[in-house]
């Protein structure tokens, strides 16, 4: 993270940038194999918003969690 960067509560903080974010998403497939099996069209979109920074890691898992992203 930057110095001058804001940091921002709703992402942890190694996920304050879209690059983290996207670190974070890979991470997390590569330690829970179970995740990629859930990766359909509405989902993928789901984890694209909370690498733009439009959702948190909670909300976007609710959303899939709640049919959402189904």
């Amino acid at each position: 993270m930057e110095a001058s960067s804001t940091f921002n509560p709703k992402f942890g903080p190694a996920a304050q940038t879209p690059a983290q974010r996207a670190w974070v998403v890979t991470q997390m497939h590569h330690a829970l194999p179970s995740l990629k099996k859930q990766l359909t069209v509405p989902v993928q979109a789901l984890y694209a918003r909370y690498v733009a920074g439009e959702l948190s890691w909670q909300q976007m898992r609710q959303a899939i969690e709640a049919g959402t992203g189904s």
